[in-house]
């Protein structure tokens, strides 16, 4: 499933209600060199399919037949730890595209968006970089604030303390707080873009956390994207 961008193809799933809909999205991908594993036209098929062709990068309507789009997202991110959601959607509505980011989603993407966004954006996405329509980031960003600003659950008196990162994952893990690409982490820190894959993996092993979102709220709770 790692790969360098541009190295290796990058195995998408598309899931979209409408026929012809689907089948110019799944066209568009698989004419530009990507491979197009699965397509599924309502939510329940979706989890299915997926499941069975485990992609890269699954490009996922949220208003879907059987099951919505965000149930899809979060069972199936729960299920494929290494899978990548792109949500493309109709909707530029604040409150879908947080429930889409809470359940597991790495990107959001308007409908609206061309052919070459779309591209660029599925290529983004599979090497786990956060990709939204402009404008859309900085509300994901503020509700990460938000939410962790809110009191946290008190711990139970026999859970044990968080495991000790390494300097260098927690280097990481700052940077990634503060919304940068994995592709500019490993500029920044002139490492290359599979070490810091590899650091955020442990980290989120580390940490039992699950997706970016969880590891993002975890750095700003702990105050790791100031300064």
């Amino acid at each position: 499933m790692t790969r360098q961008q541009g190295q290796a193809t990058i195995r998408v799933m598309v899931v979209d209600d409408h026929p012809m809909w689907r089948d110019a999205v799944a066209r568009d991908l698989a004419e530009s060199g990507l491979e197009v594993v699965a397509t599924a036209g309502d939510g329940e098929q979706a989890v299915r399919r997926a499941l069975a062709a485990a992609p890269d990068v699954l490009v996922l309507d949220l208003n879907l037949p059987a099951k919505p789009g965000v149930q899809v997202c979060k069972e199936l991110v729960g299920a494929l730890p290494a899978l990548r959601v792109l949500v493309l959607s109709a909707s530029g509505e604040h409150a879908d595209v947080l429930e889409a980011v809470k359940s597991g989603a790495t990107g959001y993407l308007l409908k609206s968006a061309s052919t070459e966004e779309l591209l660029d954006a599925v290529r983004r996405t599979a090497v786990g970089d956060p990709v939204f329509t402009p404008g859309l980031a900085g509300l994901v960003l503020g509700e990460y604030r938000r939410l962790a600003a809110e009191p946290a659950a008190v711990p139970d008196a026999d859970e044990p303390k968080a495991p000790r990162l390494t300097d260098r994952e927690t280097e990481v893990l700052r940077l990634v707080a503060k919304g940068l690409s994995y592709k500019q982490i490993a500029e920044r820190l002139v490492i290359s873009h599979r070490t810091v894959q590899n650091h955020v993996q442990n980290t989120l092993g580390k940490l039992q956390l699950h997706n970016r979102v969880e590891l993002v709220r975890y750095a700003i709770e702990r105050g790791l994207d100031e300064g």
